[in-house]
């Protein structure tokens, strides 16, 4: 299991993508409301998502500060929000958040990618399809654009898949989970998928994919693994492939 090499273009930190000179912090699908959601469904969920989602944004600042990097910008790759429909708390819970970023960056560099769970507008902030900074492309993952494939493109960053794999160190012994970032390449670009944001669930295990989107599972099995352990390492794990 090797830590992945912090002389590359991007870096991670805990839950999040960094690029070090861009200055750009990434943070993968939020999903705000999810616990609310679960509550109203019947089952027993604390109601501190917000306070949990602030936490680990700054414990990620600060990590970024303690690497002596600067942020420039905050990009929320998508599925900010979590009803499928409009429910008017889940704004609320956005603009508390992005309050908070603005304690690190100015609104105008804080970056919105829609995702399909985003059904809501802000009246001062508009919610992009994707973002182009340089030769990095951001888009949440669930549909292709265009322009993300353009020739001067070389680095794709998605989210939507909530990418996670099961591990147990013994066969027949209980697994656990851990959220994972995947990286590889795909029509000439580097692709890196984040893992979602949300503490309260781990993601989708990488061997359960069903072509959930525009890269094929076929195409996913080449891909590297992160795993994110539950003190914040980050490990290599070979490809999906060699996954048992």
């Amino acid at each position: 299991m090797d830590k992945p090499n912090e002389q590359d273009k991007y870096i991670f930190i805990d839950k999040a993508l960094f690029f070090p000179k861009e200055g750009i912090v990434v943070f993968g699908d939020l999903h705000l409301g999810y616990e609310e959601m679960m509550k109203q469904e019947g089952l027993n969920f604390p109601i501190n998502q917000v306070e949990q989602t602030i936490e680990d944004m700054e414990k990620i600042f600060e990590g970024i500060k303690n690497k002596g990097f600067k942020v420039n910008k905050v990009v929320l790759i998508g599925d900010i929000k979590h009803y499928f429909a409009f429910y008017k708390p889940e704004t609320y819970d956005v603009r508390e958040v992005l309050h908070f970023l603005e304690k690190y960056v100015s609104k105008e560099n804080i970056i919105l990618i829609k995702g399909n769970h985003d059904t809501f507008s802000l009246a001062d902030k508009e919610l992009e399809r994707y973002h182009i900074e340089g030769d990095i492309a951001f888009t949440h993952g669930n549909e292709l654009l265009p322009p993300i494939l353009d020739k001067k493109i070389n680095y794709i960053v998605i989210g939507h898949f909530h990418p996670s794999v099961a591990l147990s160190e013994k066969k027949g012994v209980k697994r656990e989970k851990f959220k994972c970032f995947l990286t590889g390449k795909w029509k000439g670009k580097e692709v890196v998928i984040l893992p979602s944001f949300l503490s309260a669930v781990e993601g989708t295990d990488v061997r359960e994919y069903n072509n959930y989107c525009f890269i094929t599972n076929s195409e996913l099995k080449k891909f590297g693994l992160y795993v994110l352990s539950d003190t914040g390492e980050i490990y290599k794990f070979g490809k999906v492939k060699d996954l048992d």
